[in-house]
């Protein structure tokens, strides 16, 4: 008992100094907001759509000795593009990387996606969300390198994620039938709504 009450009290001291550094990022224009462990670094680029196109992207990123931790917004707005599309590519670009060892489905308050988890050629591992909302994806990746130990980081900052617009990427009579939909795609069972 006092071995797990010493640990506990170790983790407790522990935890401040875990939360140091770490704040959260909020970007209107784009409705979404991440905590990120330190200020990100902000770049306009391009993101390669899965018609082969070019689109406007932003992509914020904090790189660390143990880690690496990035959200990219790609406007897809004006391609057409199907959600299943859109996320479908986004994972086999991903899986080029590495392999994919979980991929299930995911959700931030009303908007709906995809949760990953990789584990890259080179050792590292990545926890990796996707979600196709107002016309935009939304991937944020966490990476704990292979020579460090930042999994718990990594995973911290893909959940970190929410969408500031209070919107859906669903129409509500969709909803239940959508979860159904992506638990047998998983071979998963009903679950109570």
């Amino acid at each position: 008992m006092r071995l797990i009450t010493s640990m506990l009290v170790s983790f407790a001291l522990a935890a401040p100094a875990l939360a140091d550094g770490w704040k959260q990022y909020a970007d209107p224009t784009y409705a979404f907001a991440v905590s990120f462990p330190g200020d990100p670094q902000v770049e306009t680029t391009t993101y390669t759509a899965p018609d082969g196109r070019s689109v406007p992207a932003r992509v914020y990123s904090v790189t660390q000795e143990t880690g690496s931790f990035k959200m990219t917004v790609a406007d897809l707005s004006d391609t057409g593009l199907e959600e299943r599309a859109v996320i479908d590519s986004a994972i086999k670009t991903l899986s080029q990387e590495g392999e994919v060892k979980l991929d299930i489905p995911a959700r931030v308050s009303r908007v709906f996606g995809r949760r990953l988890s990789i584990l890259g050629q080179d050792g590292s591992r990545s926890a990796v969300a996707l979600f196709f909302h107002a016309g935009r994806l939304y991937q944020v990746e966490g990476t704990s390198l292979p020579a460090g130990n930042a999994t718990a980081d990594a995973i911290r900052f893909q959940q970190s994620l929410i969408f500031t617009d209070n919107r859906s990427n669903v129409p509500a009579g969709e909803r239940d039938g959508r979860r159904r939909r992506e638990q047998r795609r998983e071979g998963g069972a009903e679950q109570p709504l």
